[in-house]
This record gives C-alpha cells, structure tokens and sequence, in this order.
C-alpha cells in the first residue's frame, strides 16, 4: 500500500512539475520598454485599446511616409518573450519597405494589462486587427499578418478568423506536442493544456502565405516550419535563412527583407 501512494504521490508532483514548467516557459513577459521608435528616428502614435474580454492593451503605429491611407499595413504579433521595445530594429525595417507597421504587446506583456494565456492571446491579436479596421486612416482590405515565433501562433488562428490580404509566418512550429517532444520529450503529450495548434489552422487558409525559418534554429527546429509549410495550401512560398533562433533576423537580413519586399511587391501590397 505505501508503495502504490508513492507512486501517487509521484505522479502528482510531476504533473504539478510539469504545469509549472508549461507555465514559466510559455510567456516570458517584460514590463520595461527598453526602446521607442522614436529613438529610432521613426513618428509613432502610442494606442492602447480594448479586448473582447475588456483587457486593456498597448501599441505602437508606425505609418508610413508615403500615402499611409492606402499603404498595406503589417500586423506585427512578436513572439513570446520581452515586449514590443525589444522589436524597433525589426519595425524600423519593415516601416522602410514603405508600409505602416502596427505592433502590440498581449496582456501581461509591457504596458498591457492582464496575465498572458494562450486564448488571451488570440483574443489579443483579434482586438489589434478589430481597432486596425475601425480606424478611417487605414486601408481595410491591405492587411499583412506577420507572426514570429510566438507569434506566428497568434497570426494563423487570426488569419484563420479574419479577412486580410497575405500571411508571414517565421520561425514558428507546428503544435504544443512536437515542440514539447522536442524540448521535453520525458514528458508525455497528454499532460499539455496548450495546444498552439498551427497545423489545424493552416490548412483552410487561402490567402499568399510566406514561411521563414532558420537552417541553425535550435529552439523551433527547421523540421516543424517545413512541416507546417508542407501542409499549408497555396499559394505558399519557403524562405530558408541562417542564423539562431534568437538572431536570424539580424544574421539574414539581406535575405530575409528582399524576400518581404518581393512577396509584398507580387501581392500588388507594395
């Protein structure tokens, strides 16, 4: 009898060691804005808005320099670490292929109020794109929905919901159980609460779709982005560029921002 509430007891601190874990790892959030755009040279607009679920949220709209009431705007969904002060270098580039870029930080991230979950932060990335097209300075129907990391989780289940013109998804995986296998993979699947479902999402998206990842990327293989690209319909593009998960952007830039100029220029979103 001892023997077997042992077992129990191990078993239920390791559950409670295993939601711990999924817990600390899935949200990494940082309240202090390291960098504004405008210490990049850039004009912003400082916006806070409101979720479906009344969490009050934080953003920045950078427009652009030429016609920003019909320049395609990009939704920037950063990944799930630090806050939109740690995105300026990626802002700033993206502002210069001559679109208005809008970011925001999900609850419990940054100025935004509220605790980060995985639904919240669906309902997060529905609330930019829901002031987005309230707003009468923005063209409606030349929406980009760009997700790293993270934050291609919440650009997929967005796009899967909301009408936009393309979708850019890089460095990003397939489900909560493949990127569990590969970093824990002494943990059985059954015992995940999230699902960061990508690959059940992707399939009934239609719109262009362009996927980048990292060769060298250690923390989201290159494996699962080749995954998910496989299973997405067309049209699709893969861009393969080098570097860590965490610097590839920087590494590849004179890859990766041709990439973005052409599949925006192609989309007639340019």
């Amino acid at each position: 009898m001892k023997f077997l509430i042992y077992i129990f007891c191990g078993c239920v601190v390791f559950i409670i060691y295993v939601r711990f874990l999924e817990a600390s790892s899935l949200f990494v959030p940082s309240h202090d804005i390291a960098l504004t755009p405008s210490q990049a040279g850039l004009d912003f607009e400082d916006i806070y808005f409101v979720t479906q679920d009344h969490v009050r949220l934080n953003g920045w709209l950078i427009k652009s320099a030429v016609a920003p009431e019909t320049a395609a705007t990009i939704l920037y969904c950063h990944g799930n670490a630090g806050n939109i002060g740690d995105r300026v270098e990626k802002i700033r580039d993206f502002h210069h292929l001559g679109v208005n870029v809008f970011i925001f930080d999900y609850r419990g991230f940054g100025k935004s109020q509220g605790r980060p979950t995985e639904n919240g932060m669906y309902q997060d990335a529905l609330a930019a794109y829901d002031y987005l097209v309230n707003r009468e300075d923005i063209a409606k129907d030349r929406f980009v929905v760009y997700g790293a990391s993270m934050g291609g989780v919440a650009a997929i289940d967005l796009v899967s919901q909301r009408m936009v013109s393309a979708l850019i998804a890089d460095s990003t995986w397939t489900n909560a159980v493949d990127m569990a296998q590969t970093i824990v993979p002494f943990v059985p699947s059954f015992l995940l609460t999230a699902q960061l479902d990508n690959v059940k999402k992707i399939k009934e998206i239609k719109v262009p779709k362009l996927f980048i990842h990292s060769f060298d990327d250690q923390t989201v293989p290159f494996r699962l982005g080749q995954k998910l690209f496989a299973v997405a319909p067309e049209p699709k593009r893969f861009l393969r560029i080098s570097g860590s998960h965490a610097q590839a952007y920087s590494e590849s830039k004179d890859v990766f921002l041709p990439a973005m100029e052409q599949f925006l220029d192609q989309n007639q979103l340019r």
